[in-house]
């Protein structure tokens, strides 16, 4: 091992019967009528249990904004479920992370999840962003004019459109079969995780953290490179793949921070991502005293990608 330094019940309108037993609740707090439906419970009507935050927001996600099913067995999706804040994980520039505790209140369901927010566009600074950017498009012309003009409503655009890009990313590359965390759900501008660290709410440390050098980094490297072709090979660069955003969790590399994905194809710049990407990270190999050919990374990875 490397060393470090509400789902909703369905009835029948001509259930009457049924509907009579819940036409009690119907003044009682917490109780709501939805149009063509009898009452149902609603939990944000309800005081937060004592010391937590919020209750779950699972139930705010649509399909499409959730992690791709089937849901994985330690997640809790049960809509009594709430969420504690238990610190901050890391500050950024586009955005910080905390970790979550999500659990049942009285029973032993619970998971840890790391919970991004993306800043507006005033108090972040995404370093190249309309590089990142080139072969998007923005389909409405009055958010494409927003964002142009930098409007309060165009900056929560910009930080919207990042979240849901990482998330986009996120879905397709766990689908693929990548190491990345499973991403959980999204909602507005924040993005739920999957915590990559152990029970107690300790992060695995970054690439950059670890002290092991030389030959005992062997399996890292070729883990670090099949993370490479396997982006290029389904015509993907991160962009701005480093030893700070991959983990290491136990013997496994953990790639994250992918808001920026880049489609080497639609973009013209392409390559030249593939290529930094590479160099980055074997140079940061080179410097443990492990021997890389970074030449002949890149040349794999153009060819994976279909780039000539």
């Amino acid at each position: 091992m490397p060393t470090v330094s509400r789902r909703y019940g369905r009835l029948d309108d001509d259930d009457r019967e049924v509907q009579n037993a819940f036409s009690q609740w119907d003044d009682a707090p917490g109780w709501t009528r939805i149009a063509g439906l009898p009452v149902t419970y609603d939990y944000s009507a309800d005081e937060v249990p004592a010391g937590a935050d919020r209750w779950s927001n699972w139930d705010e996600s649509q399909a499409s904004e959730r992690g791709p099913a089937p849901y994985p067995d330690w997640l809790v999706t049960d809509l009594g479920a709430v969420d504690y804040e238990l610190g901050v994980l890391k500050t950024g520039k586009e955005a910080d992370v905390f970790l979550i505790r999500r659990e049942v209140p009285d029973t032993e369901r619970s998971c840890l999840l790391a919970a991004k927010r993306y800043r507006d566009d005033r108090h972040r600074q995404f370093h190249r962003s309309a590089v990142y950017q080139e072969g998007r498009r923005t389909r409405k012309t009055r958010d494409a004019r927003a964002i142009r003009n930098r409007s309060a409503f165009g900056r929560q655009l910009i930080a919207g459109h990042w979240a849901r890009a990482e998330f986009d990313a996120l879905r397709l590359l766990h689908q693929l079969g990548a190491a990345v965390p499973y991403p959980v759900q999204i909602v507005d501008t924040e993005l739920l995780l999957e915590f990559i660290g152990d029970a107690d709410g300790a992060p695995a440390p970054r690439l950059a953290e670890i002290t092991t050098r030389g030959a005992g980094l062997a399996d890292l490297w070729q883990q670090a490179a099949h993370l490479m072709v396997g982006l290029a090979a389904a015509g993907y660069a991160h962009g701005d793949l480093s030893e700070f955003n991959l983990l290491v969790d136990d013997d496994r590399l953990v790639m994250i921070d992918l808001p920026q994905l880049v489609d080497v194809v639609a973009n013209p710049q392409g390559p030249s991502f593939l290529d930094r990407d590479a160099s980055i990270v074997a140079g940061w190999f080179r410097r443990r005293d492990f021997p890389v050919d970074t030449a002949g990374l890149i040349e794999t990875l153009h060819r994976a990608a279909r780039i000539p």
